[in-house]
């Protein structure tokens, strides 16, 4: 069993803890010797898993722009190098470019040394095989080893060898361009003529405009924060923040661009923004990703996250002739979701989730942000040979009038059990209230709809994956509806204990 030290790391199928000093009241917790621990325990889950001695393996290892990412790296490689593995970094780098690693370059494992969009005293390690991202249940593993300090034979006779995959992995972005676009103008310069900017927050997103955009021809003059800085100093890396995206719809405008697009962190997750400075974000981003996955695949399913709009699951359906199916939050949830289905025998070309994940078939069920942008960029090649835009692909994308999202918390102990109680109580409550339609999808909290004269629209209460938290979501596609359908919410609170509200 984890003690309360290690089990605090834990975040979903990911490493996260405190690595740099400079927030009041957080202490580090990432140490040298509690990092080159985890390595150890990483070696010996995947000696176990591939049933290799650590001195067969290869392990790459790469880091987003944090400040703590170089110490954190070295302490990774050290104790790889201690347990003989043969190392190879990639420096800076994108979440996804380390997962192909072990697609391109036959490593058995990868690791990235990232944080995602949290603040810049924070950092983590996440993992891959050659099958994907690893499971909640293996990261407990690996931090078990570590709580019992567990470690493989020391050899110290493991090697070093540092490459700059990011250009190759560039490579490969360009190719599928040129490919896809088929410029009989002009093949190696596909996107000569386009206008295109980028806002990579100061992670390492800035290669997308140096590495695949400038060398297919695009002009990406008006660019914003392409620069890896680990401090972020103006704004966070996370394509659901408002500040960030009103810094990449600013961008376009600024400069007339064609289309603009945002990064996370460490490029697992994309955004974008049509030439009117419009976001393509949230359901717009599902719903554009959907009519690319879904081309030529009519039928495929697309799964997602809870959270998304009846308007949306109306375009994917009726629209684009697909099927939507719901499912819970947390991005890896949806990803192995659609994997499921696809061994099932069920076609699904996409999982994607609001906040921006997005796993398509084609490329492994990664999530990759660049990958996902470059499949709109061509997109907008290929539409402008139709003088169409992207923003067209979207007019028949019913969006809400209004949404809110309240989180309460939860003041039970036991969080988790409270939750599914009050979960359970809303269900047999609205089933019993007149206008009130409980969803036959419902796959992860509950999901209710109102007509027009009670709301117009809809209600989803669930329990957050890890904190003791049960956001509400509310939409309403008439003006005053979520009020009316809060209120109406607020029948039910009365009767439930539980929650902070």
């Amino acid at each position: 069993m984890l003690n309360n030290y290690y089990k605090n790391f834990k975040s979903g199928t990911d490493i996260r803890g405190v690595a740099s000093e400079g927030v009041e009241g957080q202490s580090v917790n990432l140490t040298d010797d509690t990092v080159k621990a985890m390595a150890f325990g990483f070696v010996l889950w995947l000696s176990e898993k591939s049933k290799k001695n650590a001195s067969e393996l290869t392990i790459s290892v790469g880091r987003d722009s944090r400040i703590s990412g170089e110490r954190i790296a070295s302490c990774v490689i050290d104790s790889f190098k201690k347990a003989g593995v043969k190392v190879i970094y990639t420096n800076l780098s994108s979440t996804p470019s380390m997962f192909m690693t072990t697609v391109d370059l036959g490593c058995d494992g990868a690791v990235q040394i990232t944080a995602s969009h949290h603040p810049f005293n924070r950092n983590g390690l996440k993992f891959f095989t050659p099958q994907g991202g690893l499971e909640g249940s293996d990261i407990e593993s690996i931090l078990q080893y570590a709580q019992d300090n567990a470690t493989p034979t020391i050899t110290n006779d493991g090697v070093v060898e540092e490459i700059d995959y990011m250009s190759r992995y560039s490579n490969h972005l360009c190719d599928i361009i040129k490919k896809e676009v088929n410029s009989e103008e002009d093949y190696e310069h596909p996107l000569k003529g386009f206008k295109i900017v980028v806002d990579a927050g100061n992670g390492v997103g800035g290669f997308y405009a140096e590495k695949v955009l400038k060398v297919l021809g695009a002009d990406t003059e008006g660019s914003v924060y392409l620069d890896p800085d680990g401090m972020f100093p103006n704004h966070i890396p996370n394509p659901e923040d408002k500040t960030a995206m009103e810094s990449i719809s600013k961008a376009v405008l600024n400069s007339n661009a064609d289309l603009g697009v945002i990064f996370d962190t460490d490029v697992d997750r994309g955004g974008a923004v049509d030439s009117y400075g419009k976001e393509i974000n949230r359901n717009r981003l599902v719903a554009l990703a959907s009519a690319i996955a879904l081309e030529g695949k009519e039928g495929g399913t697309i799964v997602t996250d809870s959270v998304t709009s009846s308007g949306l699951k109306e375009f994917i359906e009726n629209e684009l002739g697909g099927k939507h199916y719901r499912y819970r939050r947390g991005y890896k949830n949806v990803i192995d979701k659609g994997i499921e289905l696809n061994n099932k025998g069920e076609y699904c070309p996409l999982a994607i989730e609001t906040s921006g994940h997005a796993a398509m078939k084609e490329n492994y069920f990664l999530d990759d942000g660049a990958y996902l942008c470059t499949k709109i960029i061509i997109k907008m090649a290929q539409l402008k040979k139709e003088n169409k835009t992207i923003d067209m692909l979207l007019e028949n994308l019913k969006e809400p009038v209004e949404s809110k999202e309240i989180r309460f918390k939860i003041t039970e102990e036991d969080f988790r059990a409270c939750g599914e109680r009050i979960i359970n109580s809303l269900e047999e409550y609205a089933n019993k209230e007149e206008n009130w339609i409980v969803a036959d999808d419902n796959r992860e909290g509950i999901r209710v709809s109102f007509d027009k004269n009670n709301g117009d629209g809809w209600l989803l209460l669930r329990l957050s994956v890890h904190d003791p938290i049960m956001p509400l979501n509310i939409e309403s596609d008439s003006v005053g509806g979520v009020d009316k359908i809060y209120s109406r919410f607020s029948e039910f609170l009365k009767t439930t204990k539980g929650l902070d509200y």
